[in-house]
């Protein structure tokens, strides 16, 4: 089952099921306002069922705008995850190079903050590259959703913006390098975590667009992700509470060539297999 967000023209907004690609919007619910409330039930799946309208029509694609599908999440990322993403930090980082190489074999991963709600677009949303960084690129990456309880309740799609040029000159500008306005996209909604596919069998593609034209295409597989998603949550739960749920994204597999860089108008589509495509646009 999928769960997404949306709002309409007129400002309403709600909460609808996916299928098939179409959105069926959920009965309102005192018990269950928001899209994280839901994700709070001991299973949302059923709850989600039981507001299910079998006579509500299907939300058309005019004046219907999907939003990210976070409320008062805060959103963590995961770094060093793959081989290729410990490679590339340590080409763009000479000087701090044996760390990074350090983290990916060492038990305790690399965490980080990467956004609050507000700093978070959705799909067809525009992502931000900073004005004073002029190597960018998106990464591509499982989302891990997750309750109140730290408990694994979904996936969605994270693009965790990056400025490799102000990593590299420091680490320890990790934060503005990933913490800006704009900085992340998720959606384009949220598969629970019992409609997923195995993991070891879903691919990853990135695509990005310029003109009209290709820019950049890679892939990889959650195969290579050397860290299973409760190992990441047990890490990223183990002095931080979280009232509201968390979303943590997972590290990327796919790293641009060093001479790529974002532009404004790019077009990024992220694709995950049992989820479905993020696209954003480069403000």
């Amino acid at each position: 089952m999928q769960l997404a967000k949306y709002s309409t023209r007129n400002g309403i907004g709600g909460i609808a099921m996916v299928k098939a690609g179409q959105l069926f919007p959920l009965r309102p619910s005192k018990e269950f306002p928001t899209l994280a409330a839901l994700l709070e039930a001991a299973d949302p799946s059923e709850e989600a069922r039981r507001l299910f309208d079998v006579s509500a029509t299907v939300l058309g694609s005019d004046g219907i705008r999907l939003l990210p599908p976070i409320d008062q999440q805060e959103v963590w990322a995961a770094g060093v995850t793959y081989r290729r993403s410990c490679t590339a930090r340590m080409e763009e980082s000479q000087g701090a190079a044996r760390f990074y190489d350090m983290v990916y074999e060492a038990p305790r991963p690399e965490i980080f903050f990467k956004a609050t709600p507000h700093r978070c677009v959705g799909p067809e949303g525009k992502v931000r590259i900073r004005a004073d960084a002029a190597w960018n690129v998106p990464e591509p990456e499982l989302a891990l959703v997750i309750n109140s309880r730290k408990q694994l309740v979904g996936y969605t799609i994270g693009n965790d913006m990056s400025s490799r040029d102000i990593e590299g000159e420091n680490p320890l500008y990790l934060p503005q390098a990933k913490v800006y306005d704009g900085c992340c996209g998720l959606g384009p909604w949220i598969t629970l975590a019992g409609a997923m596919p195995p993991l070891a069998k879903v691919n990853i593609t990135l695509s990005v667009t310029r003109g009209g034209q290709p820019a950049f295409a890679g892939q990889t597989s959650l195969a290579n992700l050397t860290r299973p998603p409760e190992d990441l949550i047990g890490w990223l739960g183990r002095e931080c509470s979280f009232p509201h749920g968390a979303i943590l994204l997972t590290g990327t597999g796919i790293v641009p060539d060093d001479d790529f860089t974002l532009a404004h108008g790019d077009r990024i589509d992220i694709r995950i297999d049992g989820i479905g495509t993020l696209s954003n646009v480069v403000a």
